[in-house]
């Protein structure tokens, strides 16, 4: 049997990556820090709630979150779009909002997220 040769190829070019950002400790590290970006502009607002209130219970790689006026939501999603911003829209069934920072995110591209947030969160509390 041959085996699955382009897997094998990628999963040789994840690890080549992960080894150039530090190693896993170092992924895992940034990883808690871009997620904790989002989680404390979320809490550092009026507009915002975070759609899981459990500490514990809340992800690393799929921050989800709502605003407290249902209706500021689209608009969010709009306005993210012209920045730049694109699929923060959260999930169909489950509605509200949802940054998706995987490993391959930079944290550039949360900082930014995080800017646009709090800038819409002042225009609009």
């Amino acid at each position: 049997n041959t085996p699955p040769t382009f897997p094998i190829y990628v999963v040789g070019l994840v690890t080549q990556w992960i080894e150039r950002q530090g190693g896993v400790e170092r992924v895992a590290e940034i990883n808690e820090r871009k997620a904790g970006l989002i989680y404390e502009a979320i809490d550092a607002s009026e507009v915002w709630e975070c759609a899981v209130a459990e500490r514990s219970h809340q992800s690393r790689m799929n921050v989800a979150w709502r605003t407290r006026d249902p209706e500021l939501a689209p608009r969010f999603v709009a306005e993210a779009a012209e920045a730049g911003l694109s699929g923060l829209k959260g999930h169909r069934k489950v509605g509200g909002l949802r940054a998706s920072i995987y490993n391959a995110m930079p944290l550039s591209g949360v900082e930014k997220l995080v800017e646009f947030m709090s800038d819409f969160a002042r225009k609009n509390a």
